[in-house]
């Protein structure tokens, strides 16, 4: 019962990165399960499951004698899940799966699952696990967990039930230290002073704006750097000959994402009178996925990426300019002087770095020596970025007045180093759910790091990764709802709001709309189980920390390391 819990720990807060495959293949590696039959280890202690029960129980729901003792203690609600992961199919081809897994992200996945799944006869669980994957794959049964549990080469698995608890209880740590961030959050957003409503209701910014617009596709071809870059350009129509110009929104996708995972956010933008450009990065696109999983391309992306979004973006504006002044067709519509940039994920990350947040790669080096623990899979693609050479990497473009970063990676590329030196205002979004980059070291504590005056971190209370994304028609992977989160398209009215609130306050340069960005608004536009928190400071920096009983303060990097003693430190947990 206590490792079934476990699991579901593991399900919520090791989701890694890239969509469904890795969130399932996560799921798929409980300590309970194992394939002809499991040894489990706890010290001296052993006791074997044969997988045949567990088949029966699948196929029946009938428990057997020798698995009884493991789910006797589960409500009927747990059982029934424990089935569907049992049979659940992932629709993923041999090819996918081997060309996942044999590329650097997928491999550090192996590692750590290996540190708990070992076989015997000398053979590395590493191997048997990827083999497992690939043949179940294959396999007219597919790619269930009954089907992987089958398919590993040896009879027997060992499973350390001591170093899956070491783990278990990082996970703890690290949940805990989140719920205590969260908790934090909401009460000084709940305690901040009420501000009249009257000038919050004069307008739903969650409804379309009052400007008709149209859609123009370009293609940019930066033969500097061999890069064809399609762009999405949402353009409010012109009523007058003379008419003023409009401001300027970019906004990035995420890595495997494309240029139409936020068309409603573009269209909501421009509705209220923003030109709207929606780049498609083709180093870290949909398209570069399906590229992977079809044996096109030997890494999710290149390191270069972290150079070539920011720059993207401004090839993107340098060709905007030219547009609008050699153009007819694009001749007064637009005001380059004013450009904000909107950016998911990796589109977080690029959107920072073109608001003054220069790479810090020393301090990255330092933090990826450790990766075992995973508890921040969003390292495992920052890391990435340490191929990259040795060099100054200054990213920025004086032309962006403001950024919106919506669940960023940004913790070790940047640090505080690369974040304090930011001078323009900052919206941060973040998802309590999201397990791909959570919120707690890529967002809440990020945060704290700014020293612009004007920044801003809102927070969707059971908010996940993939909350705010629309469903696109070149998904290469379908996430699954559980994984999605509820009602998302709650979370994508949240975004469009503040994004035409903050963008109009700060790119359009209409104070006014500052009212919007609020605690008093947030509370007034929230839907359960979707509350929001809006703060614009964390007036008692968080500690982000755990205390043993001898005071010691633990930071949240060292969970693993803390975990590993935990029976001799003795902590305590509070959870929130």
């Amino acid at each position: 019962m206590a490792l079934l819990q476990v699991r579901r720990n593991w399900k919520r807060w090791l989701g890694v990165a890239f969509g469904s495959l890795n969130v399932w293949l996560l799921s798929a590696f409980n300590p309970v399960l194992a394939a002809e039959r499991i040894r489990l280890s706890y010290g001296i202690f052993e006791r074997t499951i044969s997988i045949d029960s567990l088949e029966t129980y699948a196929r029946t729901g009938e428990i057997e004698e020798g698995l009884s003792a493991y789910t006797q203690n589960l409500t009927p609600a747990q059982l029934t899940e424990l089935r569907q992961i049992l049979t659940n199919r992932i629709p993923l081809t041999p090819v996918e799966v081997s060309q996942f897994l044999y590329s650097p992200i997928g491999q550090r996945l192996l590692d750590r699952l290996a540190d708990i799944i070992e076989t015997d006869a000398d053979k590395a669980g590493f191997y048997g696990i990827r083999s497992a994957l690939i043949l179940a794959a294959a396999d007219p049964d597919g790619l269930a967990l009954l089907n992987i549990l089958r398919q590993f080469p040896l009879e027997e698995l060992a499973v350390d039930l001591g170093r899956g608890q070491e783990i278990a209880q990082a996970v703890e740590i690290f949940v805990s230290q989140t719920n205590q961030a969260v908790a934090q959050i909401n009460q000084q957003a709940i305690e901040a002073t009420p501000e009249p409503l009257l000038s919050l209701v004069t307008a739903d910014l969650q409804q379309p704006g009052p400007y008709r617009w149209e859609q123009e596709m370009i293609v940019l071809e930066d033969q500097s750097r061999d890069r064809t870059i399609p762009v999405d350009v949402y353009l409010p129509v012109v009523t007058m000959p003379r008419s003023t110009p409009h401001p300027v929104i970019v906004i990035s996708h995420g890595l495997g994402s494309d240029r139409t995972s936020f068309a409603y956010l573009a269209q909501q933008l421009a509705s209220y009178g923003f030109v709207v450009a929606v780049p498609e990065h083709p180093g870290s696109s949909a398209a570069q996925l399906q590229a992977l999983l079809s044996g096109q391309a030997d890494q999710v992306t290149p390191p270069s990426e972290f150079i070539n979004r920011p720059l993207d973006v401004s090839y993107l504006l340098d060709e905007l300019s030219r547009l609008a002044n050699r153009d007819p067709t694009w001749q007064g519509r637009l005001n380059l002087e004013q450009v904000g940039v909107i950016g998911h994920s990796f589109g977080g990350y690029t959107a920072l770095a073109l608001a003054g947040a220069p790479l810090q790669l020393d301090q990255l080096a330092a933090d990826c020596q450790n990766l075992d623990d995973l508890l921040n899979a969003s390292l495992l693609l920052q890391c990435v970025a340490l191929e990259l050479p040795a060099a100054q990497h200054d990213l920025s473009d004086r032309r962006i007045k403001a950024a919106i970063a919506i669940n960023p990676l940004v913790s070790s590329i940047f640090g505080e180093a690369g974040l304090s030196q930011i001078d323009v205002p900052v919206l941060i979004v973040a998802g309590s759910d999201d397990t791909i980059t959570p919120a707690l070291p890529e967002q809440i504590q990020p945060f704290t790091w700014l020293s612009t005056s004007n920044k801003y971190l809102l927070l969707i209370n059971n908010g996940t990764h993939f909350s705010a994304i629309a469903e696109s028609p070149n998904a290469v992977i379908t996430v699954p709802q559980q994984v999605i989160g509820p009602r998302p398209s709650v979370v994508r009215d949240y975004v469009q709001a503040f994004s035409v609130a903050f963008a109009k306050a700060y790119v359009a340069n209409q104070p006014e709309y500052r009212s919007y960005l609020s605690s008093a608004y947030a509370e007034a536009i929230e839907e359960a189980p979707l509350e929001l928190s809006l703060v614009q400071s964390l007036t008692s920096m968080l500690s982000l920390s755990m205390t043993s009983d001898s005071g010691t303060s633990l930071n949240y990097r060292r969970a693993d390391e803390i975990a590993g003693s935990y029976a001799r430190s003795s902590l305590r947990f509070r959870a929130i």
